[in-house]
């Protein structure tokens, strides 16, 4: 089990936790990061930030900062 933030390229993960406090695990949920919920991860900028991914059927752009919260397995 890892993190969104640690997640290959291509690959497609569950989400089983979301870590984070208030205001910030809200706003995770709001862009649609729940328990169970599959993630297929696009593609990672050059840096690392942000990460493109595929969830609920349309396309999302998550800071690392945010991916870190995000537990997948």
């Amino acid at each position: 089990m890892g993190t969104l933030r640690d997640a290959e390229v291509g690959s497609t993960v569950t989400v089983t936790k979301l870590d984070g406090e208030g205001a910030l695990k809200r706003r995770l949920m709001d862009m649609g990061f729940t328990k169970g919920c599959k993630v297929f991860v696009r593609k990672v900028a050059p840096l690392g930030d942000p990460v493109e991914v595929t969830i609920r059927g349309y396309e999302l752009s998550v800071r690392k900062d945010d991916a870190q919260n995000i537990e997948v397995e």
